[in-house]
Order: C-alpha cells, then sequence, then structure tokens
C-alpha cells in the first residue's frame, strides 16, 4: 500500500483512504456483517485512514465505524470525521457535537477532525461563534490530532479560508474533469506553496469516471485491457505529489479490492496514459450542450424554473451520458424549480450575456433527461 507523509504534521498515511458515506445496504440500513469484511480487507492490506462524518448513512456511519474497528489496534488507523459546522448554533454545540462522535466512535481521540463541507456563509459562522477556538481547546486536551475542513464553494473562497491560519490539512473535490471546479487545480496548487497537504474527495465525480460511454473506454482498453476506469481516475489524482489521502466511498469487495490493486505497489501515470486522459476529458468537455456560465443574469425567473441548475445538470448529463452522473442533482431539484414549468415569456433570455436560446433549450432538457435518452 501506498504511503504519504504529511510533511507539516509528521503524519505518514495510505494514500487510500476508505470513505463511510456508501457502505452497502440492507433493509435501508448499514450491511455491517459485510461491510465490517470490507474495512478488515482494506486494513489488512495496508489502509491506514478511515472517513465518516456526523451525518453519513444519516447518521449510523459513526456508530458502525465504533463498531466495527473496535476488534483493531487503535495504533494501527486513523478516524477521520466532521463537525456539522450548519448545527452550530453557539460555541458550546462544538465540545457536544465531539464528544457525542467520541462516544459513536468509540474512541478516546479522533485523528483528523474536519469542519464540514465550508463555504463562504459556513465560514463566516465558523468565524462568528469561535469554532476553531472551541476546537483547538479539544486539541489541547488531546481530543483532537489534527484540525482542517472540507471545501464546496469557489476558489477566491477558498483561498481566504486556506490563508486565515495555519491547518494542518485540508478536503476539497479533485479530479480530471473538475480542475476549474470549485478550488480547482488552482487549489490544489495554493495548498503546495503553503504547505498543507490534501485530502481529495470525488476522484471519481461521483462514480461517473468509472462508468464512462463505451466509445471512450476504448481508448483506456487500449492501454490496459485489464485495467479499470476507475483506476486511472484514481491514478490522475495520485500523481499529484501534495495529494496525501484519495477518499473512495466503497460499496463491495470488489471495489474494495480493485482499489488495493490500484494503491498497491502504485504507479503514477506515465505520459500515454496522462495523453489519454487529457484527451478523453477534451472530448467529454467538448459534449457540452450550451454556453451557460452559471452567471445568474436569467434569475429569477417569474415562474420559478432555476435556469442555470438545469443547464447546469443537462450539460452534465451529456458529458458523462450516464444518469447515474446527475441523478441526485436533478432528483433533489424541486419539481416546481424544473424546465417543466416555463412559460416561455422570453426575460431570461433578454438578459443572456451569452446569447443562448434558452427557452428552447429548457425543452431538450425536459426531453432529453426525463427522456433518459442514456441511462
Amino acid at each position: 500500500m501506498e504511503k504519504r507523509m504529511m510533511e507539516n504534521i509528521g503524519a505518514e498515511v495510505s494514500l487510500l483512504g476508505f470513505g463511510g458515506m456508501r457502505f452497502p445496504l440492507k433493509d435501508g440500513k448499514i450491511d455491517r456483517a459485510a461491510a465490517s469484511e470490507m474495512l478488515d480487507e482494506a486494513l489488512a492490506n495496508g489502509v491506514t485512514y478511515f472517513d465518516t462524518a456526523y451525518y453519513y448513512h444519516d447518521g449510523e456511519s459513526e456508530d458502525f465505524y465504533g463498531e466495527a474497528m473496535e476488534k483493531h489496534d487503535r495504533s494501527k488507523f486513523c478516524f477521520a470525521t466532521k463537525l456539522p459546522v450548519w448545527e452550530v448554533k453557539e460555541r458550546a454545540d462544538v465540545r457536544r457535537f465531539v464528544e457525542e462522535q467520541l462516544r459513536r466512535l468509540r474512541t478516546d481521540y479522533i485523528d483528523f477532525y474536519l469542519l464540514h463541507a465550508l463555504d463562504q456563509s459556513r465560514w463566516e459562522s465558523v468565524k462568528e461563534l469561535d469554532m476553531l477556538g472551541a476546537l483547538e481547546e479539544l486539541q489541547a486536551e488531546g481530543k483532537l490530532k489534527y484540525i482542517g475542513f472540507s471545501f464546496h464553494d469557489a476558489y477566491e473562497v477558498f483561498e481566504d479560508i486556506l490563508k486565515a491560519r495555519k491547518w494542518d490539512f485540508c478536503q476539497i473535490q479533485y479530479n480530471y474533469m473538475d480542475t476549474e471546479e470549485q478550488a480547482g487545480l488552482k487549489g490544489y496548487q495554493l495548498t503546495e506553496e503553503l504547505g498543507v497537504p490534501l485530502v481529495i474527495m470525488e476522484p471519481v465525480r461521483g462514480g461517473a469516471l468509472a462508468n464512462l460511454s463505451p466509445d471512450l473506454q476504448v481508448k483506456f482498453k487500449e492501454l490496459d485491457e485489464n485495467a479499470t476506469m476507475a483506476s486511472y481516475a484514481l491514478r490522475w489524482v495520485g500523481s499529484h505529489p501534495n495529494v496525501k489521502v484519495i477518499l473512495s466511498g466503497m460499496s463491495s469487495m470488489e471495489q474494495v479490492q480493485d482499489n488495493l490493486k490500484t494503491f498497491t505497489g502504485f504507479k503514477p501515470l506515465s505520459d500515454a496514459e496522462r495523453s489519454v486522459i487529457e484527451a478523453v476529458a477534451a472530448e467529454m468537455k467538448g459534449r457540452v450542450q450550451n454556453g451557460c456560465t452559471g452567471c445568474g443574469y436569467c434569475m429569477p425567473c417569474p415562474f420559478g424554473v432555476n435556469i442555470p441548475e438545469s443547464f447546469k445538470r443537462w450539460n452534465q448529463y451529456h458529458i458523462y451520458r450516464n444518469y447515474n452522473a446527475i441523478a441526485f442533482g436533478w432528483e433533489t431539484l424541486p419539481a416546481e424549480n424544473k424546465p417543466a414549468v416555463c412559460k416561455e415569456c422570453g426575460k431570461c433570455e433578454a438578459a443572456c450575456p451569452q446569447k443562448i436560446s434558452i427557452r428552447e433549450d429548457l425543452k431538450k432538457v425536459t426531453a432529453d433527461i426525463e427522456g433518459r435518452i442514456w441511462k
């Protein structure tokens, strides 16, 4: 198993991290027997970083981890979990959450503790309620080892947060299709400059990069008939030296074993492999259906359509040609905000700086996605 050193804090971790938000299910709950076997297999093969959060699996993930890992030597692995920042109403709530998480995980300390899913508004709450001060007190008591944050917002917000203090580590979304999204490549480069080690989430973009359309799979199969699509996405991320942990939310033993194969005797991408990935990424980005930038000048729609979100999901659907790549985002978009409620008033088109034929394109969004032109 590939191990990497977080030089700033002197912590060595496995490059593969086990993400605790996609365990196999049985009757709507974690299949504890199957998931325990997966954890045992990962630990036996050198995985040392096990990630979860307060609300993963409707609050069951931390408790399951505590039960499943209690039989193992605590010094052989690290727990990472997160503070639900949006639930903190006063400074004392920080300690309350941490104490509860320690009980759930059945441990005296948490190795890597993150402020969960920071964006601009949550960062303001962190500062206003002195959440970091509360975490530093718990760190001084030995209940937390390292303090970091996970991030979901624009690069400018990321830069503001990253430069606000000397962080032990941080976690961002990063994969070969999202170099310009959220923190992105610029964010990666900033962490290198400031010496803040990275934990990566969404390396396979929620599975989208593991299930490419057949025409793109052929390009990878020409390199290696036996390698999976997921392995190339993971190796792309792991070829960045400041990436210290790559989280994979594994749902089956097959996925565990494939990931172990990728990270045992880990090989950075060759020039030929990198070229194929660049070509595949360019081809997928070329499938974008319109030039919506998400600027929001078309909003608000008088009839409630969330135009930027609708186009975002539509473009992603064409990029990946896989409904699962957009299922969560599309299905959680309220019906009253979907394109079907458009009355074709044209107000949006008059305001659009990209001169997009919004009314016609909204019809295509509904036809393509609801019609499931790709499963």
